[in-house]
C-alpha cells in the first residue's frame, strides 16, 4: 500500500533537508468510529471495533483513531459526528444503518472532512456507502440449520425491516427449505441492534413454540444464552465468532471481516486516492467469513457447508438464483437467472413458503 509522502511548501522533505531547511513533520490522519453498541457486545460492534485495530496496526503512528460507543440513531448522531469533525478527525466511519441521515448531514457541514456510512444507500462528494453481503453467509448456516433441526421450526431473531435483514431471513429460509422442505420458520422482529434483555426474550418465546434452531441478526450473545439453557437447542454466532458457546449451542458463525476495508479506504486518504463510492464485498473478498464449524454438526452437512462456502466464494454460486417467487406466489427471478444488486438493496418482501407479514 502507498504511503502519503510528506511535502510542504511544493518542495519534497529530501529537498529541503537539501537546502539545510527542517522539514516539518507530517500530521497524522485523525480517523473517527461511531458504534450503535459497545465494543464488548461480542458481536457487530466488537467487530467494527476489531477493523479499527486493524487500521491502527497497518499504519501505526501515521494515524490516531477515536472512537465512541453506544451511539443513539438519531439527533444524537449528529451531535458526535460535529464532536469528531471539530477534534480534527478527516475521515469518519458510521457503522450503522440508523447513522444514514445524520452521516449526510454533518457532511454537508463539513466538506473537507471524508465519511463512510456502513449498509446505507446515501452518498456525496464526501460520503462514502459500503456494505457486506451478509445473505452469503446465511445461506450457509440456513442449509446446516435446515439439516440440523429435529422439530422442523427453525427461528431468527430480526432487527428492523430494512433490506439488509431481509436479505438474511429470505436466504436463510430458502436453503433451509432447500435441505429440508419441511421446514418453517419463525420470526420475531426485536426493533433493536443491541438489547440482551430482548433478544433473550425472542430466543425464549421462539423456544416455546418449538423453534429449536435460532439465527439472529442482533448483536448480542443473550440468544446463545438462552438456547444453552434450554440445553436442546442450536444457534448460530452473528457477527463475531461467539465461540465461547461452541460446540453447542453455536455450531458455526457469520463473521463481518471489516478489517481489510477500513485499511484500504484509510490508505487511500492517505495517499490521495479516495473517492466517493459504494463498496459491497462477501466471501469472494474476505469480509463475509464462516467461522469453525461445531463438530456438533455431522461431516457430511459440513462438507455440504464448506461446498457452498467455495462456490459462492468462486463465483460459481449465487444464493440469489431463480426460480423463486415472492410469498404471493408472483415470480421473482426466473430459472437460472441471478438477482442484481438493484434487486437485493430494495428487496422488500418474504419469498415464498414464509409466514406472516414484514412491519411496514
Amino acid at each position: 500500500m502507498k504511503r502519503r509522502t510528506l511535502l510542504a511548501s511544493g518542495a519534497s522533505a529530501a529537498t529541503l533537508a537539501m537546502l539545510g531547511m527542517p522539514a516539518r513533520a507530517q500530521d497524522k490522519l485523525k480517523v473517527g468510529f461511531v458504534y450503535v453498541g459497545p465494543i464488548g457486545d461480542g458481536g457487530w460492534t466488537f467487530q467494527h471495533d476489531q477493523g479499527r485495530l486493524d487500521v491502527v496496526e497497518a499504519f501505526g503512528d501515521q494515524v490516531e483513531t477515536i472512537y465512541q460507543e453506544s451511539v443513539p440513531e438519531g439527533a444524537d448522531a449528529v451531535r458526535v459526528l460535529q464532536q469528531m469533525a471539530l477534534q480534527g478527525c478527516k475521515l469518519i466511519f458510521t457503522t450503522s444503518f440508523g447513522y444514514m441521515d445524520a452521516t449526510i448531514e454533518a457532511a454537508a457541514q463539513f466538506p473537507d472532512v471524508k465519511f463512510e456510512h456502513a449498509t446505507g444507500f446515501k452518498t456525496a462528494d464526501n460520503v462514502s456507502v459500503y456494505d457486506a453481503r451478509f445473505y452469503e453467509g446465511r445461506a450457509v448456516i440456513g442449509t446446516i440449520a435446515g439439516r440440523m433441526t429435529k422439530s422442523n421450526k427453525i427461528g431468527y431473531i430480526a432487527s428492523f425491516p430494512i433490506p439488509e435483514v431481509i436479505q438474511g431471513i429470505n436466504s436463510s429460509f430458502m436453503h433451509a427449505k432447500k435441505v429440508n422442505p419441511d421446514v418453517e420458520m419463525v420470526v420475531i422482529w426485536a426493533y433493536t441492534w443491541f438489547d440482551p434483555a430482548k433478544e433473550a426474550e425472542a430466543a425464549k418465546a421462539m423456544i416455546d413454540q418449538g423453534v429449536d434452531v435460532i439465527l439472529q441478526h442482533t448483536d448480542s450473545t443473550a440468544p446463545q444464552a438462552a438456547a444453552q439453557e434450554a440445553g436442546n437447542v442450536y444457534t448460530f454466532g452473528q457477527a463475531s465468532d461467539m465461540a465461547a458457546f461452541a460446540p453447542k449451542p453455536r455450531l458455526a458463525s457469520i463473521i463481518d471481516n471489516w478489517g481489510p476495508y477500513y485499511v484500504k479506504r484509510v490508505g487511500e486518504v492517505l495517499d490521495g486516492t479516495w473517492t466517493s463510492g459504494h463498496s459491497w464485498g462477501g466471501m469472494a473478498e474476505g469480509e463475509v467469513v464462516i467461522g469453525t464449524i461445531s463438530d456438533e454438526v455431522p461431516a457430511e452437512v459440513k462438507a455440504e457447508a464448506e461446498a457452498m462456502i467455495a462456490a459462492i466464494t468462486d463465483g460459481s454460486y449465487h444464493p440469489f438464483t431463480g426460480p423463486i417467487n415472492k410469498q404471493d406466489g408472483s415470480v421473482f427471478l426466473a430459472d437460472g437467472e441471478v438477482a442484481t444488486d438493484e434487486q437485493l438493496i430494495s428487496m422488500n418482501f418474504y419469498v415464498e413458503g414464509m409466514s406472516g407479514d414484514i412491519p411496514s
